[in-house]
């Protein structure tokens, strides 16, 4: 029981770590006036830019060490043969996990080069290798079972995903990445941004009043600003931000 709450206890200050770097470095974008649009559909007050991380090079090996650590936790050490990133935001994130790690790397194409084996796939093909998914965050998880689905049939062992961000709100997400037997494992979420934001006021209260509605029922917020109001309306394979 003891082990079980440690390891607890440091998934929490790893996720609110990432959340004050994340702050920091202006990832976070909240504009509940103006809303996003997801590429799948769904409408949301705030947004995160991960790709922020690859300029600050403190931010990003922090970042990328808890990542290790918790790949290492919840994963294994030994376990993985191979870390495959989802171009284009999960490359670099994967090629610093992967260097971390001593593991062999290669990256998943959204979409097929149209010749050659393993066509989606660049390097060379994990073939029979236990394969960790790389890619900077997920909404809905779209774009993570396309990925994951590819290297499956390019012949890897792909059962786990990880991400520095999930956005931890939208419907159907997990339960559709447990029955393709795909594990999500993930830094922060919302949630730890919001706690974050009470120790410091990055952002107007009344932006994060906002905020709150949506991370409570996000359904029905994207369906009163103009989005999808269900997982069915959002549409598949995407899931990048506006």
């Amino acid at each position: 029981m003891a082990a079980a709450q440690h390891a607890s206890d440091w998934d929490r200050d790893a996720a609110l770590t990432t959340a004050r770097i994340l702050l920091e470095i202006k990832a976070v974008n909240f504009r509940p006036e103006e809303p996003y649009t997801f590429t799948s559909g769904w409408k949301s007050p705030v947004y995160i830019d991960c790709r922020k991380i690859i300029y600050f090079p403190r931010a990003r090996n922090r970042i990328c060490d808890l990542g290790v650590e918790k790949i290492g936790r919840h994963v294994g050490y030994e376990t993985i043969d191979v870390v495959a990133g989802g171009e284009t935001a999960g490359i670099p994130f994967a090629a610093w996990i992967a260097d971390r790690m001593l593991t062999p790397m290669a990256y998943v194409r959204k979409q097929p080069k149209g010749f050659g084996r393993g066509a989606q796939i660049e390097g060379e093909v994990p073939e029979g290798k236990n394969t960790l998914l790389v890619e900077d965050l997920t909404t809905d998880g779209a774009s993570k079972i396309k990925f994951a689905q590819a290297l499956r049939d390019a012949g890897a062992q792909c059962d786990h995903t990880f991400v520095v961000f999930y956005y931890g709100v939208f419907p159907g997400s997990f339960e559709t990445m447990k029955r393709m037997n795909l594990a999500l494992h993930h830094l922060c979420t919302w949630w730890d941004v919001l706690e974050v934001c009470r120790e410091r006021p990055y952002f107007a209260e009344g932006a994060l009043k906002e905020v709150r509605k949506f991370l409570e029922d996000p359904v029905g917020w994207s369906k009163a600003h103009g989005g999808v109001g269900s997982a069915a309306e959002a549409s598949s394979g995407r899931e990048s931000g506006p």
